[in-house]
Parts: C-alpha cells; structure tokens; sequence
C-alpha cells in the first residue's frame, strides 16, 4: 500500500461506535504538498477520519498510512511528524502570545537552538510580533488562529491537519488565514484541511466530498463543478447532498 510519493494513503478505512458507522470504508490518497479539502456537513464523519489518521483514534478496519507510518501500529510515529490544529483552538488564554510559542516549542520537542528562530519565524507568520506579551485571551479570533496555526508547525511537520480551522472567524480572517495555507504548501508541507465553507473548498487542489461517513466525490474543483455542469462548490454540495438524500429515501 506504501507510494511514497503519498503523504496521506487510505484504504477501506472504517470506524464504528457500537452500532453507528461513523466512517465507512474509506479510501484516498493525499499527494505531498497538496493541499487536501474534506467536505461535508457536520456529523459527516469528517472529524473522526482526521483523528484516525492523526493517530488519536484507532480504526475498526481498513488500513491507512500517514507519512509513511500506520495508522493503527505506529501513532506516536504519527503524532512526532504532523501538526493538528482543531476549530477549537488548543491555545492557553492565560498565557501570553510568547509564553505559548514558548510551551508548544516544548511539546513538540523544538530542538533548544533552533527555539529563538522557530519563535521569531511564527511571530513573523502570525503578524504578532509586536505583541509578544499579550495575553492570548485578549486576542481577536483571527489572530488566535494564526497563532494556533504557528504553534502547531514550530516543528516543521511534513503534514499540517486543520480540523474546521475558521469555524466562527470573520470572511477577512479567513482569507488571510488561506494566504497562510498556500506558503505552507509552496514550502512542501501538506495540508490536510476539513471545512463546511465551500468558498474555501474552492482554494483545496483536491477535495472530498464527505456524507454519512463516506466519500460521495473526489476531485479538483473544476473537476467536481463541470461533473454536476455547476458553477459553485456551493451549488455542487448541494446538489450532491440532496441526491444522497433522496437515494437515501
């Protein structure tokens, strides 16, 4: 099963809670320095397939592989060669902007010389420079996220997961946030990002399309949207989801 030119290899992946199927037999491939959407509504099982292969659940079949590592065997492998970044930031409020570079740098083991430039290089990326010694929970959401998503690289992870990144941030922030995606993948690092925003949807070089925990569409934007001889992702989803549902019925 093992390309390496695949960052991220899924085969037949499957994760059940008791009787519920939250992820059913799911299969793709994320190229490295691509930058993969997951699409879906919520309870689509986006979520829990990105905390199988961040090493964080254990799958119930199928296999997968992260960074060449298994996903079932090897998830302290996995965990030491991403970076995760949840919709509910992993920040520290009662600590400063600099006290929390300073904390991640020592979860994530960031080796003691290369501290003071892995820190100046996320003060530079978050624009928070100049407020080092604020407290974070004086932060506007959009810098909160870039600060979040600066710790969660300070290693320099091969591959970034952003589980719904922007949920509850402004459009502005947002855009800005994706300025920040598209250096990380120009530099090589591979983003694999969950969103239910389908304009963002329209920035991935490839997406799934995401509906009762399985994969219903896979390809690049204008692939999907000349498929369904649609315009928009929005108008794609939709039109996908309402076929689901009515096969469904």
């Amino acid at each position: 099963m093992t390309n390496p030119a695949w960052a991220v290899e899924v085969e037949g992946l499957t994760k059940r809670f008791g009787d519920f199927v939250a992820v059913d037999r799911v299969s793709f491939q994320v190229g490295k320095g691509e930058i993969f959407g997951f699409l879906g509504p919520n309870g689509a099982g986006k979520s829990t397939t990105i905390r199988i292969l961040c090493g964080l659940l254990t799958p119930s079949a199928g296999k997968g592989r992260v960074s060449g590592f298994d996903v079932a065997s090897q998830p302290e492998q996995i965990r030491e060669n991403i970076g995760y970044m949840s919709q509910r930031f992993s920040l520290y409020d009662d600590l400063t902007v600099e006290e929390n570079i300073n904390f991640f740098s020592g979860i994530y083991g960031v080796p003691d010389a290369l501290r003071a430039e892995r820190k100046d290089f996320v003060l530079g990326i978050s624009g928070l420079g100049g407020r080092r010694g604020t407290m974070t929970r004086l932060l506007a959401g959009g810098w909160k996220q870039r600060l979040a998503l600066g710790c969660a690289i300070l290693h320099q992870p091969p591959i970034l997961f952003l589980d719904e990144p922007t949920s509850g941030v402004d459009p502005v922030a947002r855009r800005g946030f994706w300025d920040l995606i598209y250096e990380l993948a120009g530099g090589g690092t591979t983003v694999f990002v969950s969103t239910h925003y389908m304009d963002e949807a329209e920035y991935c070089h490839r997406l799934a399309l995401m509906y009762n925990g399985r994969i219903i569409a896979l390809g690049d934007p204008e692939e999907l949207k000349r498929a369904q001889n649609l315009p928009s992702m929005e108008e794609v989803f939709i039109a996908m989801i309402e076929s689901e549902e009515r096969a469904g019925q």
